[in-house]
């Protein structure tokens, strides 16, 4: 028996490639087996799956076709690029003239169809630029191509999510399966922390979110997965934007993980970038946020669906900001002819990387929370000093969201926002920038219930919620971890990685840090050119509120809807709204508006 062992253990060592093939191969044909059986069974159902296989096939022929016929296709394409660069010097002035007119054409046509609040946004974008520009290392020394093809790539991107059904559609529907996956941390939450565990909501329900999902991804890296996912993304970004393959990189990894993980991936470059380089590493972490926290934030029950875009759209903003703000000047190191490979993980086996994954966010997790107990008492703190202070001038109401109000008003009404709304934002915005995202999102969730559950818009003068597309601006220019508290962090971390880049790291992480919050206001200005949502408050409420106030916005196009519903309605016999229990005088507020000479209003 043992004579026998031996030998089948030599014969599976000499055809162990063979072996491999044979066993691959029976588990493909076992896959597609399944994929036929469920498209048959019902498509529409089988359809996400359908959609994977075919992703996956194509990706795994393109993969291979690059790795053996890389050469050949670059020499395909040689002669074209050639003529390109013969004729750039007059077909740059084409394209640009051509992108002008274009962009003038759409803001005309746009502007006639869904009103002039886009223009707004338009400025803003235009207005943020020009103040990178203005305040860049080097104005002079600015490349423009990274700065144009990376507004360029937010709005295609921004176009295909928010402007076309298949877009939104396929990214509505991420949101609501990464929902439906986030969801199954609360078997252990429930299992730990008992049946109640939603009674301490942040601690015991937001908290294992964290901790599941760094487990997931931990468990991706492993298997090469997001290894894969960033380095395709990172080849898009430096193609289309001429950005240097270790930034790329980098910025594409901040759209899945944190601004302190993502540089390992490029660990041993780290020594050899350039100043331009170490600064865009740096402004791509303040410019977006984690999956992990993702996943918390979608838990306080803001959209999932924009803030998945947010992430992916803020990744190009980072390095337009960035290389707008800290031009390049000496001659990048690393390239892809010097053959840049990313950092692997360390783990043996899945089981272990999950353990890892699931260690590893301790620290997060605590870090977040003791963040959140620090910074709230120090707000109340805050609020009570200031309080205090404008009791002294007969101004009581005095607080440190009223402060950072003030301030960042003007900034959120360029973005687009109502300008009703941008005393609220701007508060939103301080928050954000001294203290941290968490506590912006929390107070932007309440917001949001509080239009949900409808009720009075104004108590005592104090707007209690905002409009829809307010919100999504808002959670547009929220989205990224650039605040002063994780200043500190980026330096800590990034030194910890690249000793010899003490000095650079510190002496650039302030700009980095004002970069990534300018390029999260550019992701919101677009969104704002963007977004078209449909009614966003109840009309019965919408109604009841034009009719309490004599300052309230009498021409909306939400007042003219909810009339002409309201007048539709009657006509038919119909019943008129749900829950609306309607006195004279939103009906004289209709006839104001439409001017109607019908029997409802004489």
């Amino acid at each position: 028996l043992e004579k026998r062992y031996y030998e089948v253990c030599e014969f599976c060592k000499k055809h162990k490639a063979r072996i491999r093939y044979v066993v691959h191969g029976i588990l493909i044909t076992a896959y597609f087996a399944v994929v036929i059986a469920a498209c048959s069974l019902n498509f529409q159902r089988a359809l996400p799956l359908f959609v994977i296989t075919v992703l996956a096939i194509f990706f795994i022929c393109w993969d291979f076709l690059i790795a053996k016929y890389e050469d050949r296709i670059a020499a395909l394409f040689s002669p074209g690029g050639r003529y390109l660069k013969k004729q750039w010097f007059w077909l740059k002035w084409v394209l640009c003239a051509t992108i002008v007119i274009m962009i003038i054409c759409w803001l005309i046509f746009d502007t006639t169809k869904q009103g002039s609040r886009q223009l707004i946004s338009f400025g803003g974008l235009v207005m943020y630029v020009l103040l990178m520009l203005i305040f860049s290392k080097y104005p002079t020394r600015v490349a423009w191509r990274p700065v144009f093809s990376g507004i360029g790539m937010q709005f295609i991107l921004g176009i295909l999510i928010l402007r076309t059904k298949v877009g939104f559609d396929v990214f509505n529907w991420l949101g609501i399966q990464i929902q439906a996956f986030l969801e199954y941390s609360d078997t252990g939450a429930k299992f730990v922390f008992g049946e109640k565990y939603t009674d301490h909501f942040f601690a015991f329900k937001v908290l294992p979110i964290v901790v599941f999902f760094s487990t997931v991804m931990s468990m991706l890296y492993h298997v090469g997965f997001m290894q894969w996912l960033i380095g395709k993304v990172g080849w898009i970004m430096h193609v289309f934007m001429g950005t240097t393959p270790v930034e790329s990189l980098v910025a594409a990894g901040n759209i899945f993980v944190g601004q302190t993980e993502s540089p390992l991936l490029v660990r041993p470059y780290l020594p050899y970038v350039t100043k331009s380089e170490l600064h865009a590493v740096m402004t791509a972490g303040f410019s977006t946020i984690a999956g992990s926290v993702l996943g918390a934030y979608i838990s306080f029950g803001v959209s999932s669906s924009h803030l998945l875009t947010a992430s992916v759209m803020s990744a190009p903003a980072s390095l337009a900001a960035s290389k707008l703000f800290w031009p390049e000047t000496e001659k990048p190191l690393v390239t892809l002819r010097s053959g840049i490979q990313m950092a692997k993980s360390e783990s043996k086996n899945l089981l272990e990387a999950a353990s890892q994954g699931a260690s590893t966010s301790i620290g997060l997790v605590a870090n977040i929370a003791v963040n959140i107990i620090s910074f709230l008492a120090l707000l109340s703190f805050l609020d009570s000093a200031l309080s205090w202070v404008g009791n002294l001038f007969d101004y009581p109401q005095l607080t440190f969201e009223n402060i950072c109000a003030y301030i960042f008003m003007p900034f959120s009404f360029m973005m687009g926002v109502d300008w009703e709304d941008s005393f609220i934002v701007g508060g939103l915005l301080g928050y954000k920038t001294f203290f941290n995202e968490f506590l912006a999102y929390e107070r932007l969730s309440k917001l949001i219930q509080n239009r949900e559950k409808g009720g009075s818009m104004y108590i005592n003068g104090v707007k209690q919620y905002m409009t829809v597309r307010s919100e999504v601006i808002a959670t547009y220019a929220l989205c990224g971890f650039a605040n002063f508290g994780s200043l500190g962090l980026v330096i800590g971390g990034l030194t910890s990685i690249a000793p010899s880049k003490k000095k650079e790291i510190a002496d650039g992480a302030f700009r980095a840090m004002i970069a990534g919050t300018l390029a999260c206001f550019m992701t919101a200005c677009v969104a704002g050119m963007l977004t078209v949502p449909g009614l966003e408050v109840p009309c019965h409420i919408l109604l009841g509120n034009a009719s309490n106030f004599t300052d309230f916005p009498a021409n909306s196009t939400e007042l003219v809807e909810c009339c002409q519903h309201l007048f539709t309605s009657a006509n038919h016999s119909d019943n008129i709204f749900p829950g609306g229990n309607y006195s004279l005088n939103p009906w004289k507020v209709c006839c104001q508006i439409l001017g109607q000479p019908t029997f409802h209003c004489t």
